[in-house]
């Protein structure tokens, strides 16, 4: 099976093409803006620019992979908020460009998308939940799966929730790294009580979009952690795991913080339909630590 992941230099793409490049069954292309950033392994590499639809489709059509999964994506929630075109370049062109080259070569095309399309009103959510962003990353990205369902290729869509993890050489943090450096450094920190998710490991999200791509299961998955935990409690939870001082920690509510987006209070994920269907088995919060720590030590 030919296999092409746009997006490879983030986090969930560097654990994809982690995954993928170890399966004697996938022949795998890593795409992503820029040099690739990933050890070396048994894939090819190509640069690319999804905002450029002359370049990806003629990466794609060179390839002619059986499965694209479109893993780039502007993230940024704040930066989105404050700049609509950038957003809409990368999130919604982007993925039209990605969806028309899926259309050239036939490719099952999963599209990676995100908890923020709902409000928060009242998470966890299913796979048949009512769509309503109250941010412009969550417009974005709900725009796009409207273009992936709309397109006539044969597509599945992988909704996540606040993704977790650790790869060296990686610019962007994320909470758990966050809190640990933070309490390492002796510094307080202020985190949300008020909000919910379902904390999601980046190596059980590759997990799951490679079930999705190796069934070519088609429709909307969601693929996240199992526990539905505050921010505040996962901070507890990473200083208890790494014996660090939680006194640092102050727990606040949303509105403590004068941010530029709106976050949905209380998304999560409802993951049954994976479970049963896939087989898919996410870590637990606690077993996900354990995985960090293992690849923060000394080697």
């Amino acid at each position: 099976m030919k296999v092409l992941i746009t997006g490879a230099n983030g986090l969930l793409g560097s654990k994809l093409t982690q995954l993928l490049c170890t399966l004697q069954e996938v022949d795998l292309l890593a795409t992503s803006k820029g040099a690739c950033r990933a050890e070396s392994g048994d894939y090819s590499y190509q640069a690319i620019d999804i905002t450029s639809q002359s370049k990806v489709m003629e990466v794609v059509g060179s390839f002619r992979p059986d499965v694209i999964i479109h893993a780039a994506a502007m993230t940024q929630v704040d930066y989105c908020e404050l700049h609509h075109e950038a957003c809409d370049l990368v999130n919604i062109e982007g993925t039209r460009h990605i969806i028309e080259a899926a259309q050239a070569v036939n490719a099952f095309l999963i599209f990676v998308s995100t908890d923020f399309i709902f409000n928060g009103e009242d998470g966890p959510y299913d796979e048949q939940a009512q769509a309503d962003p109250v941010n412009y990353y969550g417009q974005s990205k709900w725009h796009a799966e409207q273009l992936v369902q709309d397109s006539g290729v044969q597509w599945a869509i992988v909704r996540t929730v606040l993704v977790y993890g650790y790869e060296p050489g990686l610019s962007r943090t994320n909470i758990v790294l966050w809190v640990k450096e933070s309490l390492e450094a002796g510094k307080t920190i202020q985190v949300v009580a008020d909000q919910w998710r379902s904390p999601t490991l980046a190596e059980d999200l590759a997990m799951g979009c490679w079930l999705v791509a190796k069934n070519k299961a088609g429709g909307i998955w969601n693929i996240s952690g199992g526990e539905f935990m505050s921010p505040y409690q996962m901070a507890l939870e990473v200083a208890a795991f790494f014996k660090l001082n939680a006194s640092l920690i102050t727990k606040v509510d949303s509105n403590t913080f004068s941010q530029p987006a709106k976050r949905p209070p209380k998304t999560g994920f409802v993951i049954t339909k994976a479970q049963k269907e896939l087989g898919y088995t996410p870590r637990t919060f606690t077993e996900g630590l354990a995985l960090i720590k293992g690849l923060l030590a000394p080697h």
